[in-house]
């Protein structure tokens, strides 16, 4: 099993492609790929086929994968996309902007 670096609900920053520079939260993560989904970036247009009777069909924008490499997790306090370490703080350990010192759990 693979670990990402970045969770469900955490705010990102796009670091390449064409959303590059956008900032959004996570929606969902693949570890097994190593992709994940973010609100707002890396829009891609889906053709829908109407499924049922009286549903329209057509084109919808959605959120398209990508790697979790391309993401970097949001500092507020840097204001801007940064690493992180892990510290042990008492019984769990917890993820720490690696310039600044901001825990992010």
């Amino acid at each position: 099993m693979a670990n990402i670096h970045v969770k469900t609900g955490d705010t990102v920053v796009v670091l390449t492609g064409n959303s590059k520079g956008v900032k959004g939260e996570v929606i969902a993560t693949s570890p097994k790929e190593g992709k994940v989904l973010v609100k707002g970036a890396n829009i891609i247009h889906k053709h829908v086929k109407p499924r049922r009777q009286g549903e329209t069909g057509g084109i919808v924008d959605a959120e398209g994968a990508m790697y979790a490499c391309k993401v970097a997790l949001y500092c507020p306090k840097c204001d801007k996309g940064v690493r992180v370490r892990h510290v042990v703080d008492g019984d769990n350990k917890v993820r720490v902007c690696a310039k600044c010192g901001h825990k992010f759990n």
